[in-house]
């Protein structure tokens, strides 16, 4: 599999102002893979550490803060030799490990020849405590379930990833490349991003084993609630994350205390739902009042709406079946357009810094999927599960906020078009969607 994290994490390796590395990704998205394929083609050795299968390597770091010790003591357990610029350390299942993630202060400080990643599962929950938290001496990077042209490579059509990238005109994608890439997509929708589902499918073609690979990598992440400090949370957390779909089923997708529990109040989820939010299992979307920066500024922090990781996982916690993706267009519209959504959220959250928002207004009823901050740019974002749209809501936003408006973007199953200061991405081009932005600002000039 080839993941585009990789270009990343070389220029990490190449960068003169490199820290220890933390890799952030929820459990089963392919950070001990990307690591090890990364020593594997980078660095003369790998170092490999995983603390939850050696619980005894935890010692090292108790009983000392010097770095050449822990090293020498870690070479001398391991049998694996370590040097520096040449080896790459991997420090694996650190979550539960406060003080190996503190020791990447003195690793920056005192040995910053050593090249040292750090990955984990719930790291984001890990980090939220004060006392492991080095502050400024680690980089951070974030590995999300795979794109949609890292599926296409994987499956092994290059040509049509390539195409992808190689467009540099905002013009209609011909038939010969749209047909088969709309395909593509519905298969895309089947298996979600995470790297074990993709296996399945794009080599051994079995949908039984991938819609059990799915089914264990919920239980997994079902497994994990258990692990919030406080466990009366534990059964509101597992309602929460069961209430997704239904959320998403309704016309109006702000997520409703009510839809998780009857007479259920926001003061008694909210710290599960949060657990949640900083796990990355689900983004957590806010409304906005109006397009400012920035754009948190904006927040209400009374509405919003909850995308899951994965749209692969998310079909299976819906339990739709695989078989949908034959039917034409109904894998697109199944429960209200929530499997497009949910996947333009997801690869918009790869492409921009800025969490995006939505906008609504309830008299008379409008609302606007998505705002995405480009550089100092809001643009507002409408998807349709379909082809021949009308974006009445669209309309409305460039009315209530003209001196705003510089492009409106709306994902749908049509073709690839710039109608005045509406751009249509075909919903295939989503990975591409900052390109295209800039590319028809500047055909707007």
């Amino acid at each position: 599999m080839e993941r585009f994290i990789l270009d990343k994490l070389i220029e990490w390796k190449n960068s003169p102002y490199r820290k220890p590395l933390i890799l952030k990704g929820v459990r089963q998205v392919g950070k001990t893979w990307i690591l090890k394929e990364f020593g594997r083609r980078c660095y003369e050795n790998t170092a490999y550490f995983n603390f939850d299968e050696n619980e005894e390597y935890r010692q090292f770091f108790e009983t000392t803060k010097d770095v050449d010790r822990i090293l020498q003591n870690l070479m001398l357990a391991s049998g694996q030799r370590i040097l520096p610029e040449k080896t790459l350390i991997i420090f694996d299942e650190v979550q539960d490990c406060p003080k190996v993630i503190n020791s990447m202060k003195y690793f920056c400080e005192n040995a910053p020849a050593y090249h040292i990643a750090c990955a984990g599962s719930l790291l984001g929950i890990a980090l939220a405590k004060p006392s492991s938290f080095p502050v400024g001496k680690v980089n951070f990077m974030q590995i999300d379930p795979m794109i949609f042209t890292e599926f296409l490579l994987a499956n092994g059509d290059e040509n049509l990833a390539a195409y992808l990238e190689s467009v540099d005109v905002i013009e209609p994608v011909p038939d010969a490349f749209f047909n088969p890439l709309y395909e593509k997509l519905k298969m895309y929708y089947v298996t979600g991003g995470m790297p074990e589902s993709v296996r399945m499918w794009t080599e051994a073609r079995n949908v039984n084993a991938m819609q059990e690979v799915l089914s264990d990598i919920i239980g997994a992440y079902e497994r994990d609630f258990a692990k919030h400090p406080n466990l009366s949370e534990f059964p509101k957390i597992s309602m929460i994350w069961k209430s997704i779909p239904s959320q998403l089923a309704r016309e109006n997708k702000k997520f409703l205390y009510k839809a998780v529990k009857e007479g259920a109040r926001a003061r008694e989820y909210e710290d599960a739902l949060q657990w949640l939010a900083d796990a990355r299992l689900v983004h957590k979307i806010y409304r906005s009042s109006t397009p400012g920066l920035p754009v948190s500024a904006y927040d209400d922090l009374s509405a919003f709406k909850i995308y899951l990781v994965d749209v692969g996982l998310l079909r299976r916690l819906a339990q739709l079946a695989p078989t949908a993706f034959g039917e034409g267009n109904r894998l697109f519209t199944e429960f209200k357009g929530a499997l497009t959504e949910n996947f333009v959220l997801q690869t918009l959250v790869t492409q921009f810094e800025v969490t995006p928002r939505y906008w609504s207004q309830n008299n008379p009823p409008y609302e606007v999927d998505f705002l995405i901050q480009r550089e100092n740019d809001i643009f507002p974002v409408e998807v349709k599960a379909e082809a021949n749209t009308k974006s009445k809501s669209l309309r409305k936003y460039k009315e209530l906020f003209p001196e705003t408006v510089k492009l409106r973007v709306r994902f749908s199953l049509d073709n690839l078009k710039l109608d005045n200061d509406v751009l249509n991405i075909p919903l295939f081009m989503a990975d591409q969607t900052d390109r295209l932005i800039g590319l028809a600002l500047a055909q707007r000039l």
